[in-house]
């Protein structure tokens, strides 16, 4: 029985975060493999972390390019900031789930192959 619902939604809405954040969620890519990628960028500016973003030679990079993209797109447009002021504050990555798929082995064997995924999330914070 759901009892005080309404002032429930109501705390829920006073405490949630305003920052801007995008997620790209079931992404193709190990999330081991964008670790690498979104360790370079934690905490830089947004131009700063775009430019390091283009010029980095990893599957992830295109993937989190585009999600900090989006995510300056919601501040700008959502939440009326500046785009000079923005920072990446959090960026992480977390599994998803695994695609399981079997490859021939020899003498009429299979072994497993996972296919991992990714959940990333980018939030951003004026300075």
């Amino acid at each position: 029985m759901a009892t005080r619902t309404r002032e429930k939604a109501a705390a829920r809405k006073a405490n949630c975060d305003k920052r801007p954040r995008a997620i790209a969620r079931y992404v193709r890519i190990s999330s081991r493999k964008v670790q690498i990628v979104i360790d370079l960028i934690r905490g830089k500016k947004v131009d700063e972390a775009l430019a390091i973003l283009m010029y980095t030679p990893k599957a992830a990079a295109p993937v989190v390019e585009k999600l900090l993209l989006s995510a300056i797109a919601n501040a700008e447009n959502n939440l009326s900031m500046d785009r000079g002021s923005l920072y990446v504050a959090e960026v992480y990555a977390n599994p998803g789930p695994t695609l399981k798929r079997y490859v021939a082995r020899s003498r009429g064997s299979a072994s497993p192959m996972l296919k991992r995924t990714s959940h990333i999330t980018v939030v951003l914070d004026q300075k």
